[in-house]
């Protein structure tokens, strides 16, 4: 009979398996995020194509706005969740910090770079638009992504990131694209916070899910997310209702945009995730679901904005 591995060579082995180089700053990156990042932009430049609006330079600055902010909150995540030990043990895609293959002081400097790229497109679109207000919107994410897991008292370890998420991955993200283009308030009516509303419980279910898997280490680490507080069953079930109310924005969409019903065909794969998730018995299960649900997130941007703007 073969023994067993022991934790020391677990260890090494899983060092010798990881990448290296860029591989490794692409993988602590978190790139299966970034469909989450740009969603709602897809949707806001929808909404505001709806109205003749739509600005591709707005849109792309927008876009990068969202997917540096994006790989800068990975990238400070990896570095906060690694110097307080809460990935030490942790099961799931690579840490940087966590895994000791890269310095944590080059981690925080890597995300507070990717913070200063989003800042300058951000500045882009303010020199664009002259709506300077839009500074104080963009610092107010930029505290969010680093005190998510950074500093003394991170509110992530308090149960509230599904929260913040879909604030900011949701309504912030969606309301923000359309206005950038649209620069006028009076013409943003429900249905911007509409979609924002269903790309937020998308980010949110993501979140959950990722939490979920990580519940034995989390209460281990003490971090109380809501997984955590709320405990496996009782957290599958709200990540169902997360990923299913987007499909039900649809159903009120479509008695107005008649082409929004074209989103409905996200139901196969909320169906499947679904499934994956009320039956999942291993991490890998979850993980599956997680890139379905960011997936998910995408391909509902894309089918409501042609939908709403058709």
């Amino acid at each position: 009979m073969s023994k067993k591995p022991s934790a020391a060579q677990k260890r090494k082995q899983n060092e010798t398996q990881a990448p290296t180089g860029a591989a490794t700053w692409l993988a602590g990156a978190r790139l299966r995020t970034l469909p989450l990042a740009a969603a709602p932009v897809i949707l806001g430049s929808g909404v505001a194509a709806g109205v003749s609006a739509f600005n591709l330079p707005l849109a792309t600055l927008a876009m990068l706005v969202a997917l540096f902010l994006q790989v800068g909150v990975n990238y400070a995540n990896d570095y906060s969740d690694g110097i307080r030990g809460t990935d030490a043990k942790r099961v799931g895609p690579l840490r940087l910090t966590g895994s000791g293959l890269v310095e944590p002081r080059k981690v925080k400097v890597a995300a507070f770079a990717f913070f200063g790229l989003a800042a300058l497109a951000g500045l882009a679109i303010v020199g664009v638009t002259q709506q300077w207000w839009i500074i104080l919107v963009g610092i107010v994410c930029v505290v969010a992504a680093w005190f998510y897991t950074g500093g003394k008292k991170p509110y992530g370890y308090a149960g509230l990131g599904e929260i913040v998420v879909f604030v900011f991955f949701g309504l912030v993200a969606t309301v923000g694209t359309t206005y950038i283009q649209i620069q006028n308030w009076g013409q943003i009516d429900a249905l911007s916070p509409l979609a924002g509303i269903a790309l937020g419980c998308f980010a949110s279910a993501v979140l959950l899910v990722n939490n979920i898997r990580d519940i034995a280490t989390d209460v281990e680490s003490g971090k109380r997310t809501i997984a955590v507080k709320l405990g496996a069953g009782a957290s599958k079930a709200l990540f169902v209702f997360l990923i299913w109310v987007p499909i039900a924005i649809v159903f009120a969409l479509q008695l107005i945009y008649s082409l929004a019903a074209i989103a409905f065909a996200v139901a196969l794969l909320v169906g499947p995730i679904t499934v994956i998730v009320l039956m999942a018995k291993t991490p890998k299960d979850l993980i599956t679901a997680l890139k379905l649900t960011s997936l998910a997130s995408l391909a509902y941007a894309v089918l409501l904005a042609v939908g709403i703007s058709g």
